[in-house]
């Protein structure tokens, strides 16, 4: 690919969700389709009740049909790229499903925890009985040399996919705040790509890119649409997808270390009230104890994207 063909894939997502999500916007909002907000959670919150949600709907389908025409119309219609669609549209119908039972049923929960991982797990061994069909390694890529782990390979690829999809989810609590941290991740791992020479995956990133980018002016504070679990867990899913095809699995700690700050605060917290009672933070995921605190939403984001922009720097600095 030449370096102008870069704007052709964000340019397609972009264009694609910029301009049909106010006409999603507009019809949920017709039809009374909005997000439910827990009781447990900021009361400030609540008068986020009955916003719409479901939007990643609308930049995950951007994204699909960008990588689909671009791949084709470059001749990299390869098994990575097929692989990246899969796991991102697969997650998708998790989250649709799980967003679905929330919006008709009018409730914050949708489905239970264990059909999720169910459905997560599900994809997450497809995905690498597909890997493993197109000939790709069962090694672990570290800084300081390869780690062969052999069949316990594919329960790192599960755990990956599964836990990372729903990293993100935990993440997905404030407006704009995973449009923004994905455009920072996604985008990180295009610089590899692009390094690589992985093209597949390079217009996958960029794809999703524009997708997100389409979609900030309208999630951002005050968020006119939330993204809902089909875009975080597909945002989640792919992103372990990708640092898996580059051979750059450990960069995630970095390129997504917020999406593990916020998953062990969580951890941290439900472990430290059942043993003694008490609370590490005043509420969990850590981006409502800073809320808790005193900071702002948009405090929140703009911090929370230069932790995870820095983490990034360190990532390519260490792989370019």
């Amino acid at each position: 690919m030449k370096w102008t063909d870069i704007f052709l894939p964000i340019v397609s997502g972009f264009g694609i969700t910029f301009v049909i999500m106010p006409m999603v916007i507009a019809y949920f909002r017709q039809k009374q389709f909005g997000q439910e907000i827990r009781e447990v959670g900021p009361e400030w919150h609540q008068k986020k009740s009955g916003t719409p949600t479901m939007g990643g709907v609308v930049f995950i389908l951007a994204a699909a049909i960008t990588m689909l025409w671009v791949g084709l119309w470059q001749k990299q219609f390869t098994p990575s790229l097929v692989l990246l669609l899969f796991v991102m549209l697969g997650y998708g119908v998790i989250g649709f499903c799980d967003d679905f039972v929330k919006v008709f049923n009018k409730r914050n929960l949708g489905l239970t925890s264990k059909q999720k991982f169910l459905f997560q797990l599900v994809i997450a061994v497809v995905f690498y009985c597909i890997y493993c069909f197109d000939g790709f390694p069962n090694i672990l890529h570290l800084p300081f040399g390869n780690l062969h782990l052999g069949w316990f390979y594919p329960i790192f690829v599960v755990f990956w996919l599964v836990g990372f999809s729903n990293a993100v989810n935990l993440t997905d609590g404030l407006d704009g705040l995973v449009t923004g941290l994905g455009t920072i991740s996604f985008g990180t791992y295009a610089i590899i790509a692009w390094h690589q020479q992985q093209w597949a995956v390079l217009i996958a990133c960029l794809a999703i890119i524009g997708g997100l980018l389409g979609f900030f002016p309208y999630n951002h504070k005050p968020a006119k649409i939330f993204m809902g679990d089909v875009g975080s867990l597909s945002l989640g899913g792919l992103l372990a997808a990708i640092s898996i095809l580059l051979h750059q699995e450990w960069t995630l700690l970095l390129v997504g270390f917020i999406y593990v700050i916020e998953t062990l605060s969580v951890m941290i917290q439900v472990t430290v009230f059942r043993a003694t009672g008490k609370r590490v933070f005043k509420m969990s995921p850590i981006h409502h104890h800073f809320e808790m605190c005193g900071w702002s939403e948009w405090k929140v984001d703009i911090v929370f994207w230069t932790v995870n922009l820095i983490g990034s720097i360190i990532a390519l600095m260490i792989v370019l």
